[in-house]
């Protein structure tokens, strides 16, 4: 059975994937035929997509029913099947099969259209995603992850260049603040296996378990660097309490006493995560903060006795 690529899928990789992205789109009907076929796989309903990967819902020869992920390999994706072995389902979408040259997975299938952002009431939200975080850092990185240390040197190696190229002295100010937190905890940089972009619409509903995590891009740090897509989450919520730190510094100290982190060192690699931000979007050529970054960064840096 031929694989339809979505439309909007193709023609974002059309305009942001480069002559490699348009070649790669242009084999994924292909590719998807090839591992049907390989992994002895029917099609099971339309296929779906984000921005990086097209998910096609499959049924395995056993009757069991799972989605194929097809994406192109890039240093974002390449550690996800290792991570994803290493947890082997605790707290995590599980790993039936993987093809290395490609990148092509074939996972348990989850309620996509259950996701964690789907649950109401905060706090319970951030309750979930916290207990899943912890199940997920309780592991040990073993050889081969990106190390956070690398990840921070570089940083603080890049925010020089990057400083000057914001128009506003405050949130110059801030992230001169963001990169002397990082400074401060270089030396000890963790050794936890981290998701890196856990956050709500990353935790969906499962029948293993009732919530299970996805799409990790794994990392080996400090459990305080996970804790800032969790702060962010629904950010007009924040906004619409009436007092954004108040929030803020409610989630945090939920996910880091769920977590029994130090608040000091999560307060300064959560820093580090508004630090990895801010470079990224002045490399973007932005040069202004995203709001919600400046209010999380400003809260946090009251906790630690300096603010930005």
């Amino acid at each position: 059975m031929p694989v339809d690529v979505p439309a909007a899928f193709a023609a974002f990789y059309g305009t942001n994937g480069g002559a490699s992205g348009r070649a790669w789109i242009a084999a994924l009907p292909g590719l998807a035929a090839d591992f049907l076929d390989r992994w002895t796989l029917r099609p099971d309903g339309p296929p779906a997509h984000g921005m990086a990967s097209l998910v096609l819902p499959v049924t395995r020869a056993d009757g069991m029913p799972a989605v194929l992920k097809l994406q192109q390999v890039s240093e974002d994706n390449i550690g996800a099947a290792p991570g994803l072995r290493v947890w082997d389902g605790d707290g995590v979408v599980l790993l039936l099969d993987h093809d290395p040259d490609t990148g092509t997975m074939l996972l348990e299938r989850l309620d996509a259209a259950r996701p964690l952002s789907a649950v109401a009431d905060d706090t319970a939200a951030v309750q979930i995603l916290a207990e899943l975080m912890a199940r997920l850092v309780a592991v040990t990185a073993p050889p081969g992850f990106r190390q956070l240390a690398d990840i921070a040197a570089a940083m603080l190696d890049a925010t020089p260049g990057a400083v000057p190229l914001l128009h506003d002295p405050a949130e110059r100010r801030l992230v001169d603040t963001c990169a002397s937190a990082v400074a401060e905890l270089l030396p000890e940089p963790g050794d936890r296996l981290l998701h890196w972009d856990l956050h709500y619409d990353n935790v969906l509903a499962g029948q293993r378990e009732p919530w299970l995590a996805i799409d990790p891009e794994p990392l080996a740090g400090d459990p305080g660097f996970e804790l800032l897509p969790a702060l962010d989450n629904r950010w007009a919520e924040v906004v619409a309490s009436g007092d954004v730190t108040r929030t803020v510094l409610r989630r945090f100290d939920q996910l880091t006493e769920v977590l029994g982190l130090d608040r000091r060192r999560a307060t300064g690699w959560t820093l580090g995560r508004v630090l990895q931000n801010a470079l990224w979007d002045v490399e973007d050529g932005r040069t202004a903060l995203e709001p919600a970054q400046i209010a999380i960064a400003t809260a946090l840096s009251s906790r630690r006795g300096s603010r930005p």
